[in-house]
């Protein structure tokens, strides 16, 4: 098959639940280029270096093909993530100042208590989806509670969220791109308007949420740092990789361990091994595959010349599963001692929310494995979304014995 074959396989939704035997496959030839122009690189020694070039870049409006839909559906600038220093470095620093570890660690409490009432509602049916009763409503309960986020708007957000998301994958055969961005334009412009009234409200009565720590900052700080249109980009991105990322690795974290009953086994005996185990699952079963960059200048890297304006794939999620850095790469091993993944990403980019997402998975993971007693999938292959980027189950349904307080 050619790498072109391969690349069309992997965004191939009927591939989703096992894409790693076509990145192993595309890994022979570590810098492909497609028949559109697009360069997809696969092994990790080639993903690192470009995550660290300053020669390429997220704000994909410098490609030559063409402005992408994600900043076509937009108006004004897009989210700090797709801009590149001196933007992204402002406006991610004030983002920073206030999503501080403190606020983070501040809500671990918060997060116990919403896994326990998770779990307490499922006491007496003998089955539970990991998806839609447990991993997805506690990011969102999560994410929202910091933000401020009033309790009876999430369902809203869920709906806006799911219509933006899929812009960020590399389009292909068989999905109408006039669509989704219809969808994702609609969903964009009614959440702006939405935030730009919390905002406004949080501006008379600030309150002690992210949202009111922002606006404070912004009409405080020096001049410049931060205006109400970034605020409000910024304001989306969090909301959106506030739960997306967290859904997929609590679901693919229980789906791995689930099928590794050696290592649920002993991560039920000694709960202490949850950090590595979940740096293992973001490693081998990542929450994020696919992330896309624009070359600035030529680069020659691999014996490849990718040409300046190019649009670029990098296979976040083939490069942790390649043999050249991770020795036997397919199998899940907790004690791994060297384990420097791409499940967050890496360089200026890295992900704002991987602290949070990290706490929720390791509390998440080990109530599962401690509270179900003699969990069982239904489904395995589970049905999995159809986004190639943002990898996960779309159910996930587990029978137990008892779960136990």
């Amino acid at each position: 098959m050619s790498q072109g074959k391969l690349f069309e396989q992997i965004l191939n939704p009927a591939n989703r639940h096992n894409p790693y035997p076509l990145y192993a496959e595309l890994r022979k030839t570590p810098i492909s280029r497609q028949e559109d122009g697009t360069y997809v690189v696969s092994t990790y020694r080639e993903i690192e270096a470009l995550l660290y070039d300053p020669r390429i870049t997220s704000d994909e409006r410098k490609s030559t093909r063409g402005v992408p839909a994600k900043f076509r559906v937009r108006q004004g600038e897009p989210p700090f993530i797709f801009l590149e220093p001196p933007d992204h470095d402002r406006l991610r620093r004030v983002v920073m100042h206030q999503f501080t570890p403190e606020r983070i660690e501040g809500m671990r409490d918060h997060v116990i208590q919403v896994v326990k009432e998770l779990l307490d509602a499922q006491r007496n049916r003998g089955q539970l989806d990991i998806v839609d009763d447990f991993a997805h409503p506690l990011p969102v309960r999560v994410i929202s509670e910091i933000l401020g986020v009033p309790i009876e708007d999430r369902a809203r957000f869920e709906v806006w969220v799911s219509d933006t998301i899929r812009l960020i994958e590399p389009p292909h055969i068989g999905v109408s791109q006039a669509e989704l961005e219809k969808s994702a334009s609609q969903a964009i412009t009614q959440m702006t308007e939405y935030f730009r009234g919390l905002v406004a409200t949080r501006r008379d009565r600030p309150s002690i949420d992210l949202i009111s720590a922002l606006v404070v900052a912004i009409n405080h700080d020096d001049a410049g740092q931060m205006n109400e249109e970034e605020l409000l980009a910024s304001l989306q991105l969090l909301i959106t990789a506030g739960f997306e990322t967290t859904v997929n690795s609590i679901t693919n974290g229980m789906l791995t361990l689930l099928r590794h009953s050696d290592v649920l086994a002993r991560l039920r005996r000694d709960p202490d091994m949850v950090i590595r185990t979940v740096e293992e699952v973001l490693r081998y079963e990542p929450p994020v595959h696919i992330r896309t960059r624009t070359t600035l200048a030529d680069i020659n890297i691999a014996g490849v010349t990718i040409p300046k304006g190019a649009s670029v794939v990098l296979l976040l999620a083939s490069g942790s599963r390649d043999p050249a850095r991770f020795p036997d790469p397919d199998r899940f091993d907790p004690d791994r001692t060297d384990n420097e993944h791409f499940g967050f990403g890496r360089g200026i980019h890295y992900c704002v929310g991987a602290p949070l997402a990290r706490m929720e998975t390791q509390i998440a993971l080990n109530e599962l494995v401690r509270r179900l007693v003699n969990p069982r999938v239904v489904t395995d292959p589970p049905p999995y979304r159809e986004l190639a980027t943002l990898r996960g189950p779309q159910h996930l349904a587990v029978t137990f014995d008892r779960i136990d307080d």
